[in-house]
């Protein structure tokens, strides 16, 4: 983007603000963050973690489960930092650069749900449709490919727009 002078224009920082008019209660904001944030990656952890260690969860449907539980650690994850050094911290300033890794995450991530959540609907439409060949369509393989497939377009769709 150009300023008025051709020069190109990229602020130093960028200035948070929070919830305007909350100054007071931004502590207890910061407390519900944090209690949602410890939540959401508690859960998707152990929604990780009994898919890996219970063999009868070894099936598609719960792989494409999986796959949406890393998906949404990467988007806490990608958010807690600067929500948190908003909110407890104070901290009202982010560094361009920052930003802007910041929001490649977050729309990364947010496009990688949406193709998962299309690989769930197939996944789900093979099972209604044609259950007899629901083991013999979607195989080990091919769960692999998809989601490989998701990020790798996800990734290359923000990287070269």
């Amino acid at each position: 983007m150009l300023g008025l002078n051709g020069m190109p224009f990229q602020p130093a920082t960028l200035q948070l603000t929070g919830i305007p008019g909350m100054n007071t209660g931004q502590a207890w904001i910061a407390l519900i963050f944090c209690f949602l944030y410890f939540i959401s990656i508690a859960g998707n952890l152990s929604i990780l973690a009994l898919v890996i260690r219970e063999p009868p969860l070894h099936q598609p449907m719960f792989y494409f489960l999986s796959m949406l539980s890393l998906n949404d650690l990467g988007v806490s994850l990608s958010t807690l930092p600067t929500v948190l050094a908003t909110f407890c911290f104070n901290y009202c300033h982010v560094g361009f650069d920052a930003y802007l890794v910041q929001m490649f995450f977050i729309h990364m991530f947010s496009f990688m749900e949406s193709g998962i959540l299309l690989a769930i609907s197939f996944d789900r439409f093979v099972a209604i449709c044609d259950p007899l060949r629901y083991s013999t369509v979607l195989t080990n393989s091919r769960i692999l490919a998809m989601g490989l497939g998701i990020l790798a377009k996800s990734y290359w769709h923000f990287m070269c727009p």
